[in-house]
């Protein structure tokens, strides 16, 4: 058996490049990202902090410790943070999203460094390299076996971010290469997170974020006290990708390919609206839709649709026509292409339970339905479109080609920052402290990591 186990693995591929890693000379779009991120990130905990899952995340973890959970006076463990900040950054789904996984790479890379950071080395540089580390191997994992995890019941976030956490944690505390290859086995039996969430709304996968940020800071920190993992833990017979995505023919080139040289994380998306990722460009279609006629006027909207997104946004039809709750609503286009109609926008207020039953909503969205298009790019690129037959026979399409928000259409760094103060006023925080929290994120990564400003 030995003698079939590759002599360098994938793991220790990915160490090579991690232990190598330097602040200093990471291409400066990829600093304007980690920035980016966090500060999106900071934004949407603050958002949510008074939120019942929140505050029923807070209750059920019970150790205290040193360290920032955003928004809150009561400070915790490195894993209370870090699971707290995860499930709050991805709680609203208004969180980062990489096209191509799709995975949200933020709300678990960001949360696991700086726990990690200010509880064992504040150190700013420390932090850029373990967030960059970090986010780039969890984007690129999720290119090895494209949309097979979600076909197998997986949340892809929850799973490769497990592992990305365990390699930006590693590389933020200056773990060997030895140390980053065992982390990176460990963390493979702490990955977990099923998306039977979508039946009826349930919060799993807001924790799936915050579960995997803690997980990957353990397994980091267990590796740097000598726990030894399996080194094959990506490739082997019984690794990552056959127990989540059941394959043994993943693309290991997009992970280890050119990392280090080219990186992914420079095309990362932030979302200009709370809810699915994929559901972005499909609600950009149905504002300008709604430009043009009256709901009254729609027989019926048929969206083209790429066939891996079935599952999760369309199907059963009937219940997304008509979702059973808010948050449920954030994972159903027919909803979202209605809201987005009906009210010109989407945003946070859009998905609360009251929300998803206003009637005149409700009745557009059942008569939104789709068809599979075997071209769409998906998972490439997110697109939109959809075609309106109106009552008097008419038909009226709209398309969008890209992702708004992704790298054909990025979001300014002014959009990013406009983004946190809305979010912090949704939060309670007025716009001078918001400001003011800004100006110390943006400076992170040049000092000592000291987070006491984001709390309370």
């Amino acid at each position: 058996m030995d003698a079939a186990l590759p002599k360098t693995s994938v793991a220790e591929h990915l160490a090579d490049t991690v232990v190598s890693l330097d602040a200093g000379r990471l291409p400066a779009a990829v600093r304007r990202t980690c920035e980016d991120l966090l500060i999106d990130v900071a934004g949407l905990c603050v958002t949510v902090r008074e939120a019942d899952y929140i505050k029923a995340s807070l209750a059920g973890w019970e150790d205290d410790g040193p360290c920032t959970a955003i928004g809150h006076t009561r400070t915790m463990t490195a894993a209370g943070a870090a699971f707290v900040n995860g499930t709050a950054a991805h709680g609203e789904d208004f969180d980062d999203t990489f096209e191509g996984g799709p995975v949200h790479a933020g709300a678990v890379i960001v949360p696991a460094v700086l726990a990690a950071c200010e509880r064992h080395n504040p150190d700013g540089r420390a932090a850029l390299v373990g967030i960059a580390a970090g986010v780039e191997i969890m984007c690129r994992l999720s290119l090895v076996a494209p949309m097979k995890a979600h076909k197998a019941g997986f949340h892809p976030t929850a799973i490769y971010g497990a592992m990305g956490a365990a390699a930006g944690v590693g590389a933020a505390l200056g773990l060997n290469k030895k140390q980053i290859v065992d982390a990176l086995g460990v963390a493979g039996s702490m990955a977990s997170g099923i998306i039977e969430y979508l039946a009826e709304g349930a919060w799993t996968k807001r924790m799936h974020a915050g579960w995997s940020a803690q997980s990957g800071m353990r397994a980091a920190l267990l590796a740097r006290a000598g726990f030894y993992g399996p080194r094959t833990v990506f490739e082997g017979v019984h690794g990552l990708f056959h127990g989540f995505a059941n394959t043994l023919d993943g693309n290991y080139d997009e992970v280890i390919g050119d990392f280090g040289k080219r990186w992914v994380t420079e095309t990362i998306a932030f979302k200009p609206y709370p809810c699915g990722t994929m559901t972005h460009p499909y609600i950009d279609c149905a504002r300008r839709l709604a430009t043009k006629v009256k709901a009254a006027d729609i027989k019926e909207i048929v969206c083209d649709v790429g066939e891996g997104t079935v599952h999760r946004l369309w199907e059963p039809l009937a219940a997304k026509q008509k979702p059973a709750n808010g948050y449920a609503g954030k994972f159903s286009s027919p909803y979202c292409i209605a809201a987005g109609f009906v009210r010109g926008n989407v945003g946070l207020g859009d998905f609360t339970d009251d929300a998803v039953r206003d009637p005149a909503v409700v009745a557009l969205a059942q008569k939104v339905s789709f068809r599979v298009d075997p071209q769409n790019p998906y998972p490439r690129e997110f697109t939109g479109h959809i075609r309106a037959t109106l009552n008097d026979g008419r038909v009226i399409e709209e398309r969008q080609p890209h992702f708004r928000g992704g790298a054909k259409e990025p979001l300014t760094q002014a959009d990013i920052e406009e983004k946190f103060v809305l979010n912090c006023r949704y939060g309670g925080w007025d716009e001078a402290r918001a400001r003011k929290a800004i100006a110390m994120l943006r400076k992170l990564y040049d000092g000592k990591i000291d987070l006491a400003p984001l709390r309370g």
